[in-house]
């Protein structure tokens, strides 16, 4: 094969695997990324957002996960990168978007694959992107639009605690002859209220993640039993989640039995299962970075006793009476200490305090510890401003708990909830057993 034809095989070789690079997730079409980039453009006030990319992991072993508003908004699933979103301003700016992309260490990718940058052939293509730019363009263009309108550097947004962030407003400031750069504001409380309402790709993708946790769960009924390790528990559903094509868990398994099913987020799950012990199973994954979040409760020998049953109904209970209370629009989620009379978090520990009691005569209430739900996106806990009112669109969990170190006995029960529409809840996790009966049923392997 002569030169061109080896030069043509190698950028076909290059794109091949460039395009199997980002078949890695599962993205929505190019248009939804555009369309949020410029629904932020229309909150910036005139100003500019600059958000980076997550940087690669210090280990090997770690897999690399995307800084999640900037997958948000880009899709684009490699380290190193920044964008850049500027937002009209009458006559002096009209709506940019710039993808900035590093410079290739072309002996690194012998190790890694290869990357992007921009100078690849169809990059805007690709990354679905207005603009694709080298990374050392980045500052070029902030000083640019700086230098023709002074007003813009008191309105730039970037995330909080950024060093890259930091460093080019900084680099910017002494160019533009400035001695200390102005304060940036938090791009994260614009992204926060967008990322909230899901669309319906995101609810497909969210789907996905919870029908992979709920088959993992349902293995973990079969799998629990005297003498089994908590770290066996997790480590069989870790494989159902890598099976079915889910990147990561979604947070660090919590597999606690005995005296260690009444610590909240346990997950050293290193105890062996013992007779008569019940073990809180909270372990879910994600598929293509978003996240489900399931918690179920079982008893290891396959039976619940008469006390842990009683806790189990109680606890269930709280979470039919949120239910039963939603309202979309006016419901409220995570209000910790129940002030709000609109929050589920309020509803729940009533029924809590109100049902069964300790071994010393006191209502249960004391024993729940935590808000009764939180957000579920991109983030296993998607961001918001709790106590946060519940919108159609809105994907949340309800959890209640209850958690007797005295009797080492900790039960929590977790949903994923989607509020449809029509206002109404919907039940991701409606294929997995609720009751305490199904749960021993399901043990049984019926």
């Amino acid at each position: 094969m002569g030169y061109a034809g080896r030069w043509s095989a190698a950028v076909v070789l290059w794109v091949v695997a460039v395009a199997c690079m980002g078949q890695a997730l599962t993205k929505q079409p190019a248009s939804v990324y555009h369309a949020r980039r410029v629904a932020l453009a229309g909150e910036l006030k005139g100003g500019v957002a600059i958000l980076f990319a997550a940087e690669e992991p210090l280990l090997d072993f770690m897999p690399y996960r995307q800084d999640e508003d900037f997958y948000y908004l880009t899709g684009w699933n490699e380290p190193g990168a920044a964008l850049m979103v500027v937002a009209p301003s009458g006559h002096e700016r009209s709506y940019r978007e710039i993808l900035f992309l590093p410079t290739r260490n072309l002996r690194a990718e012998t190790y890694t694959g290869p990357k992007l940058d921009a100078d690849s052939p169809g990059v805007t293509t690709t990354t679905g992107v207005d603009q694709v730019e080298p990374m050392t363009a980045l500052a070029t263009d902030l000083n640019r639009m700086i230098d023709a309108d002074r007003k813009l550097a008191w309105n730039v947004w970037t995330q909080p605690d950024s060093v890259q962030a930091k460093a080019v407003v900084g680099f910017t400031a002494a160019t533009l002859g400035e001695g200390q750069p102005p304060a940036t504001h938090d791009v994260t409380t614009m992204t926060m209220p967008l990322r909230q309402v899901k669309d319906a790709g995101e609810v497909d993708l969210i789907e996905k993640a919870t029908a992979a946790s709920i088959a993992a769960q349902r293995v973990m009924f079969r799998a629990v039993k005297p003498g089994v390790t908590e770290r066996a528990i997790a480590g069989e559903m870790t494989a159902v989640w890598m099976e079915r094509g889910c990147e990561r868990p979604a947070y660090a398994p919590i597999v606690g039995s005995g005296i260690n099913s009444t610590t909240l987020h346990y997950s050293a799950n290193s105890r062996t299962m013992e007779d008569g012990d019940v073990v809180v199973v909270d372990a879910a994954c994600e598929f293509s970075m978003y996240a489900s979040d399931i918690t179920r409760t079982v008893p290891v020998n396959g039976h619940f006793t008469a006390r842990q049953r009683e806790i189990y109904e109680i606890v269930l209970g709280a979470q039919q009476a949120a239910i039963n209370a939603f309202v979309a629009g006016k419901s409220k989620i995570n209000d910790y200490f129940h002030k709000d009379p609109d929050s589920l978090d309020a509803v729940a520990f009533n029924y809590i305090n109100t049902h069964g009691k300790d071994l010393h005569g006191q209502p249960l209430g004391k024993y729940w510890e935590h808000g009764l739900g939180h957000m579920v996106g991109i983030d296993v806990h998607d961001p918001a401003n709790y106590p946060a009112v519940l919108k159609p669109g809105m994907v949340f969990t309800i959890e209640p708990g209850i958690y007797i170190p005295e009797e080492k006995i900790g039960v929590r029960i977790e949903c994923d909830f989607l509020v449809g529409p029509d206002g109404k809840l919907i039940d991701l996790d409606a294929a997995l057993p609720h009751t305490a009966d199904e749960v021993e049923a399901a043990m049984r392997g019926k």
